[in-house]
């Protein structure tokens, strides 16, 4: 017989999710567009009161409602106050709002899933109240929850410390239920593979 020559088939570089993911991104214009955006905003509001060093609070009444100039690049408003300084300290108050109230609703939604996922008694409980907080009318809660414990907050932290507490946590506690569905199937998931049945 014949000898046969068995060739090995060439090894095939092994790529991670991360690198698909950030090859997939790569080549969408559209993210890199968002991206780009994104950073510029960040990075504006950040450096900005290093390089438009004005006041936000500061009261010019003689430049009241003045027009776009190299002094007030977006003019003023009608206390003479700078509408740039203005806009940048808003953005650096609604980054930190932001990342801070999605930190809170992470932290709520994962932890709800794995419970829920894990723990089959605290499956409906967990699961109901879940179902309780996407059928609460939004708005109105969030009124009520300012109105109750705004003046506490204020009083106990200070104007500006105690609202932005009770923003990131009115936001953080209304904005938990998707993720603790989306990780507590992520966790049933889990639980069914053969490696997890095994152990």
């Amino acid at each position: 017989m014949a000898e046969q020559t068995y060739q090995d088939a060439p090894l095939h570089e092994h790529r991670s999710l991360w690198m698909d993911v950030w090859l997939a991104f790569r080549n969408h214009t559209g993210a890199l567009v968002g991206v780009g955006v994104f950073a510029f905003i960040v990075l504006a509001v950040l450096l900005g009161p290093f390089l438009h060093g004005i006041d936000p609070q500061y009261l010019d009444i003689q430049a009241r409602n003045a027009p776009v100039s190299w002094t007030h690049p977006l003019g003023t408003d009608n206390l003479g106050r700078d509408m740039l300084a203005q806009m940048l300290a808003g953005g650096r108050i609604s980054l930190a709002v932001g990342f801070t109230a999605m930190l809170l609703s992470l932290v709520l939604g994962t932890g709800v899933g794995v419970l829920a996922g894990y723990f089959k008694r605290l499956d409906g409980l967990l699961m109901r109240s879940t179902d309780l907080f996407l059928a609460l009318p939004l708005l109105p809660l969030l009124l009520v929850i300012i109105m109750l414990f705004r003046d506490t907050l204020r009083a106990a932290l200070g104007p500006e410390t105690g609202i932005f507490l009770l923003i990131v946590f009115v936001i953080g506690i209304t904005s938990w239920m998707q993720t603790a569905r989306i990780v507590r199937g992520e966790v049933l998931a889990i639980k069914e593979r053969e490696f997890v049945t095994a152990a």
